[in-house]
């Protein structure tokens, strides 16, 4: 291997990155299209001549895994015949071969430098429209995946430099929108020809051999990097679940973790079987669902390429809800199953810093745990035929972390450039007036630190007599972002349509719209006309801790922020707010009031949290091993559970209905949170979401490196 001394070694990475940055911009600048110009569903990566990752780029962080096995499957297949050759293009949008699903196009450009294959160029975006049975590409009216629109396993778009016409008219005379949808496509030739052009300038100047070394190297040290940080957390075994609202059913996703020495296993057995709607995704789509969270919260300070991903496995049962056999659909699980697969990453990442003193401060509840979709088409007042997603789902909110509240619609994880359009450039590209965006109060969950809250709106069509919506949210009955070390959910998704409504008062809150008719619809198509509205509420970020170790403070600042009621405040918080300050022996009261309720028993005051002290072998934000191996509340100095035995056994345990952690929560009855508390102290130890009588689920640290 070529000898790199250590300054052109990091010219050269720095260089690398700088090619991924120049090829986003101009993903972003040139297309028309809203979800792509501003920046939202989309990825541009560098990959090796034999496909692996070399350099993710920013954007949706499923997408770098997945794109790499796009890469490898072009490779595979299509080398010989019809060829990989100069200044060739491939297309692909096949989710049970690598993308994640129809909408996804993936472009991939290989790069050739003086006749030799040196590497690939891929990128994706969610595409205007991709002619399936409803428009816009997510398909809540599929039952099957042919329904889904056009699909392949590759199609050589450009041909030596050339547009094949042939391939391309084909492909737009299957859509809705082809003049938007082929702007998609050129945005992406332009990132893909940056990509090659920097990419040659860099093998002209420092020889290819050269640059092959320095991305050889950063996979080893990405690789390594990962794996020492494994080394230097707990063995054991983690386990989350969370489930999926459907119309008429329910399904489960559920994960074991189990991290032994330098690796990480992500098990998804007990997971429900794939189900009728398009709320499924592949094999490949969740193993870029799982990777999402663990580029920014595991390898956060490592180059993101092939490396980070060999020391994790993926156990997926083939025929489930997260690796469906065609032709099971799949046009939803974006925004469906890999999202969910996104929150049990982030939970059992979480669980695993948390049992760690030196990485505990990594934790946090769930963001955004819920997109809540919502895509309109129709003609504009002047003929034109549009079709735009509305991107307020991309506001997002932070779940809380281990030392501070999570961030007020603060985005969501797997998109670390997460941005929203402002209402005046919505309502240019989509004929709908915004009658209200605003924070939703009580939306974040509660916890010792709050998530962060979520955002509401609500629209009427403007400029066209009727606008179509597709509608696909989930979590309207279901938390999804759900919290963590007794954390509480924050709120549920709403969606509410309300006919002939009173637009000309300008209502500016939900308590104010009125309408002919109201009904609650979060699945399917419907049409909205003249004075009609659609409101939509996303969810909050979960918490952190137990909320009766909140700082009183910190529930009065919010109080006075308009971000926590005084009702939540005082019932989940055991904050009484009187006069715009806290009433302190009120306060003390009501708290003692509420762990006493926990027990179904008084108990002695416990005001403050005690020095217990640290054996180094944490369990999670109030639990340790001691060194007989009993677990003991860190809180109080208890003894919750003998060595040998799992401390949810001996722990109080309470299934507390879903619609008690704050307002905007589900009350169908459906879910629980098995609430775990402290027997001494009556400190919220773990909440832990649950459908009917679903048992409790058991984490299992077996030893510490450093203990």
């Amino acid at each position: 291997m070529t000898k790199v001394d250590p300054v052109t070694f990091e010219i050269i990475r720095h260089k690398l990155y700088s090619v991924m940055d120049e090829a986003i911009i101009a993903l972003e600048n040139v297309s028309g299209s809203p979800i792509t110009n501003e920046g939202h569903d989309l990825m541009a990566s560098l990959y090796k001549a034999d496909g692996g990752l070399m350099v993710g780029g920013v954007g949706f962080l499923h997408h770098l895994t997945s794109a790499a096995q796009a890469v490898k499957h072009i490779l595979q297949t299509y080398s010989d015949d019809p060829g990989i050759d100069e200044d060739d293009v491939y297309f692909l949008n096949d989710s049970y071969t690598a993308a994640l699903h129809p909408p996804d196009v993936y472009l991939i450009s290989p790069i050739h430098f003086q006749g030799r294959l040196t590497g690939f160029a891929a990128n994706f975006v969610h595409v205007t429209d991709i002619g399936a049975i409803d428009p816009g590409g997510f398909s809540p009216s599929a039952r099957d995946n042919y329904q889904e629109g056009f699909q392949s396993k590759g199609l050589k778009l450009v041909e030596g430099g050339r547009m094949r016409r042939d391939v391309l008219d084909t492909f737009l005379n299957m859509v809705r929108d082809p003049g938007m949808t082929q702007l998609d496509l050129k945005s992406q030739l332009a990132a893909n020809h940056v990509a090659k052009q920097r990419m040659l300038e860099l093998y002209e100047d420092y020889d290819v051999d050269v640059v092959e070394t320095v991305s050889e190297e950063l996979i080893r040290q990405s690789e390594q990097l990962v794996r020492n940080r494994l080394s230097e957390l707990p063995d054991g075994e983690w386990r989350v679940r969370e489930y999926i609202d459907m119309p008429g059913a329910n399904a489960k996703v559920e994960l074991t973790a189990t991290k032994e020495g330098d690796t990480l296993t992500y098990d998804f057995t007990g997971s429900s079987p794939q189900v009728e709607l398009g709320v499924n995704c592949s094999y490949w789509a969740t193993w870029g669902g799982l990777f999402a969270p663990i580029f920014p919260l595991l390898a956060w300070d490592v180059t993101w390429n092939e490396g980070v991903t060999r020391p994790i496995r993926l156990i997926a049962p083939e025929g489930t809800i997260v690796n469906c056999i065609r032709p099971a659909p799949i046009s939803i699980a974006t925004v469906g199953t890999i999202q969910i697969v996104n929150n049990l990453s982030t939970l059992v990442l979480s669980k695993l810093f948390g049992a760690s003193e030196r990485y505990a401060h990594r934790s946090t509840a769930v963001w955004h745990g819920s997109h809540a979709h919502v895509e309109t088409h129709g003609f504009t007042a002047e003929g034109e035929f549009f079709v735009a997603p509305l991107t307020d789902t991309f506001c997002g909110a932070a779940g809380a972390r281990a030392f501070a509240d999570g961030v007020d619609m603060g985005g969501e994880i797997p998109n670390i450039v997460s941005r929203w359009a402002n209402a005046e450039s919505q309502e240019l590209n989509t004929p709908i007036r915004y009658l209200f965006r605003r924070a939703v109060p009580d939306s974040g969950g509660p916890g010792k630190y709050r998530g962060g809250v979520c955002h509401e709106y609500a629209f009427t069509p403007n400029g066209a007599n009727e606008v179509g919506l597709v509608l696909f949210g989930k979590g309207t009955r279901a938390p999804m972002s759900l919290g963590i070390f007794g954390g509480y959910p924050g709120c549920n998704v709403g969606y509410t349509t309300f006919r002939q409504a009173n637009v000309h008062e300008l209502p500016d809150r939900l308590e104010e719209l009125r309408g002919s008719e109201q009904f609650d619809q979060f699945w399917g198509t419907l049409e909205l006309h003249d004075g009609d509205v659609q409101y939509v509420r996303f969810m909050g970020g979960g918490g952190y801790g137990d909320p009766l170790d909140r700082e009183p403070e910190l529930v009065l600042r919010d109080v006075l922020a308009g971000l926590v009621t005084d009702g939540p405040a005082r019932d989940i918080y055991g904050v009484v707010v009187a006069a715009g300050s806290v009433d302190g022996d009120a306060t003390r009261a009501r708290r003692r009031e509420l762990r006493a309720e926990r027990l179904g028993r008084p108990l002695e005051a416990a005001d403050e949290r005690s020095d217990v002290p640290r054996t180094g072998k944490r369990l999670a934000e109030y639990l340790q091993r001691t060194a007989s191996d009993a677990t003991q509340c860190t809180w109080c100095g208890t003894e919750v559970a003998p060595a040998g035995t799992d401390w949810k056994d001996h722990a109080v345990l309470r299934r507390l209905p879903v619609e008690e952690t704050g307002p905007n929560r589900t009350v169908a009855g459906e879910f629980f949170l098995i609430e775990a508390f402290c027997p001494g102290c009556a400190t919220l130890l773990d909440a832990e979401l649950a459908a009917g009588d679903d048992p409790p689920l058991h984490d299992r640290v077996r030893s510490w490196p450093d203990a």
